[in-house]
């Protein structure tokens, strides 16, 4: 378990963590999410001792990172996996981590075999594509056997059979019981990952709470069906005082406030004939979008408002 509170940090006049507090449970894959800026990376260097809070504390499973005698052993992490001597093999690389916290050499050759780095073990880390280097990252973090995980942009530079592995492998890793903290910026792919989250902006807490929950909150279930008496249904709806909006050229409604259930109910009082009945949630990309859009740091100008501006000059001009 992680537990943060209060996590303050100031760089001059900058507030870039607001009092942040959240907890971390065992067994689940907690996601840390965020808009560019809202001080998700400085939470994590924060959590490690890497960067000193200027207020506030945090704690893995009861105890403070610089209590641990052999840290490693208690929290694995993947911060940067740029970081390594670009001259050593991936081997070596992993064996001087692994003598710094008195981790035997056997299970550098474990944690190679995990990530899949075995068949190039002994070659320089130099020459790694970046896929290689977040495998050689996330065999780092594996080398003590820790209870406690935290993964940043893990995916980055993976292919796909690559982003299906590190799912794979962070859902093992919670079912064994251990605690998986990871941040990333691939929203589809946190929605099949991540079974918590924790959401900031602008350094605040914005929600915590299960992924289920927070799309629910902010997204509402909308069911799309088609008919060849759409007219019908459509007078059924505005009576009923259902919203709902045309969809596919006028072929199609997309019905908010009514379940699948009730719509086909509806459609057999009012002898319509249904083609399509397809309930949809929300995504976590819109939950994400509409939650945090006063919390973004740097918002970009919409394409087609830039595009007019820019024929307007021209023609101007």
């Amino acid at each position: 378990m992680i537990e943060a509170r209060g996590l303050t940090k100031r760089y001059g006049s900058t507030l870039a963590v607001d009092d942040l507090s959240f907890t971390v449970n065992a067994g689940r894959i907690t996601g840390f999410l965020g808009p560019n800026g809202a001080g998700k990376s400085t939470t994590m260097r924060m959590m490690l001792g890497l960067d000193n809070p200027t207020s506030g504390q945090v704690r893995f499973d009861g105890r403070y990172y610089r209590d641990l005698e052999q840290p490693l052993h208690t929290v694995g992490a993947l911060l940067e996996a740029g970081w390594r001597h670009p001259g050593r093999s991936a081997r070596n690389h992993l064996r001087w981590i692994a003598a710094s916290n008195g981790i035997p050499d056997s299970r550098v050759d474990e944690v190679l075999d995990v990530v899949g780095l075995t068949s190039v073990a002994t070659k320089r880390a130099g020459g790694f594509s970046l896929g290689m280097l977040q495998r050689l990252g996330i065999a780092s973090a594996l080398l003590g056997d820790p209870q406690v995980l935290l993964f940043d942009e893990p995916v980055n530079g993976l292919d796909p059979e690559g982003i299906h592995w590190i799912r794979q492998l962070m859902h093992a890793l919670a079912e064994q019981g251990r605690t998986v903290f990871v941040s990333s910026h691939l929203l589809s792919e946190m929605a099949q990952t991540a079974q918590d989250l924790v959401v900031i902006g602008k350094g605040k807490l914005i929600y915590q709470g299960t992924t289920e929950d927070f799309v629910e909150r902010a997204t509402e279930d909308r069911v799309r069906v088609r008919s060849p008496h759409l007219p019908v249904l459509r007078e059924a709806l505005e009576r009923a005082g259902t919203v709902f909006t045309a969809i596919e050229d006028d072929s199609a409604l997309d019905v908010s406030g009514m379940s699948s259930d009730q719509l086909g109910e509806l459609a057999f009082t009012e002898g319509a004939t249904l083609h399509e009945l397809s309930p949809h949630r929300g995504s976590l990309e819109q939950a994400f979008m509409q939650l945090t859009g006063d919390s973004v740091e740097y918002a970009a100008h919409d394409p087609g408002t830039a595009t007019a501006a820019a024929n307007e000059a021209q023609a101007q001009s």
